[in-house]
């Protein structure tokens, strides 16, 4: 009997030809566009995003010319509570969360495997640029970077379960070159193949904080600019506007380069530093979620990103307790942010990650 898999196509050139090569393989593909707007006013935001009224056009013609069945599924109640408030809530706590990771997480390897399962199909399937491999001699599933270097995804993937591990595909995770995927997209004769990859958080526009205060009026107060020895400079306008590392509209000249060195929830108040004042080389990581093994009894070395754009560098993870580690990197890393991931590697296979807690400057 043919294995089923449900495809989550966004409407872009990866899921598009993630479908396309599932066909190709024997699968029996069934491709589905996950309805994500709340309201008018932000599906206007959304427009050209990953769950846009041009987007479901585009899938849908896509799954015509495959040949396949094709569904929108209205998932909008459930990525408002899991990922759009936990957007906001994690700003309000002076977080710069990935909401990103938190809709791999709750909405596509969750709630979208789950409606599989109950529709009776094998798998889900999307255009991540990742591998999945079974590793008979630890009897686990490992979650492997894409063929694609630069292009690899895997960062956003880390805290995948071995049960989502089991009954997901990345097709395109074996192409070691996107030309590649849009070669077969314009070979297929799809539209969508010179379109250009999304951007930024799909429910936002530029301006974090501005979107944060029309959703949550009055939730963000004026504050303390401080020093790094507590020493008053100025006002900000609520923590929701700051980030660590931030050196754009501060609204205080002090005659040399500021940059935010912490944001403080706690007293409102946001600490300004100089450019080495932004530099740490521990972090406490909450949430942890190990995928190469099944727990670490004892420091263990890696190498770590702490965010999708940096590069990975040598550190060493501790276990504490709470389901927490203390990472500590061989080199300072720039704006360690909490409520960002720190994601674990050895070579090319993660070994898991978790949300940024805290940093420790020396």
């Amino acid at each position: 009997m043919k294995k089923s898999v449900l495809v989550a196509m966004s409407g872009g050139v990866d899921s598009s030809v993630a479908a396309a090569l599932l066909v190709e393989q024997g699968y029996e593909v069934t491709g589905v566009t996950m309805k994500l707007w709340q309201d008018e006013e932000e599906r206007k935001v959304s427009e050209v995003g990953c769950c846009s009224l041009e987007a479901v056009d585009d899938a849908r013609r896509v799954a015509d010319i495959l040949g396949i069945p094709y569904y929108v599924f209205n998932f909008s109640r459930e990525f408002k509570s899991s990922v759009i408030d936990y957007f906001i809530e994690e700003y309000t706590k002076g977080y710069t969360p990935n909401p990103c990771i938190a809709c791999n997480r709750e909405i596509k390897f969750d709630l979208l495997l789950k409606k599989a399962i109950a529709m009776g199909i094998d798998y889900v399937a999307t255009g991540h640029y990742a591998q999945v491999e079974y590793d008979e001699s630890i009897g686990r599933w490992l979650l492997k970077r894409s063929e694609a270097g630069l292009k690899d995804q895997t960062y956003a993937l880390y805290n995948m379960s071995q049960h989502q591990l089991e009954h997901t595909l990345f097709p395109v995770g074996v192409y070691p070159q996107k030309d590649k995927i849009r070669e077969i997209a314009a070979g297929l004769g799809l539209r969508v193949a010179n379109k250009p990859d999304s951007q930024e958080i799909c429910f936002v526009d530029d301006d974090y904080g501005e979107y944060i205060e029309s959703k949550r009026p009055g939730v963000s107060k004026s504050g303390n600019l401080v020093d790094m020895k507590g020493n008053v400079l100025g006002r900000h306008k609520g923590i929701i506007h700051y980030t660590i590392g931030q050196r754009k509209g501060l609204g205080i000249a002090l005659g040399k380069p500021a940059y935010v060195a912490e944001v403080r929830p706690e007293t409102n108040e946001v600490v300004i530093g100089d450019y080495e004042d932004i530099f740490s080389d521990e972090l406490i990581a909450r949430d942890v979620n190990l995928i190469a093994r099944g727990s670490i009894d004892s420091e263990i070395n890696v190498t770590a990103k702490i965010r999708y754009s940096a590069k990975e560098e040598e550190a060493n993870v501790r276990p504490l307790d709470g389901n927490r580690v203390l990472v500590k990197f061989k080199q300072k890393q720039r704006a360690i942010t909490p409520g960002q991931a720190v994601v674990f590697y050895n070579d090319n296979m993660v070994v898991g990650g978790g949300i940024i807690e805290s940093t420790v400057h020396s």
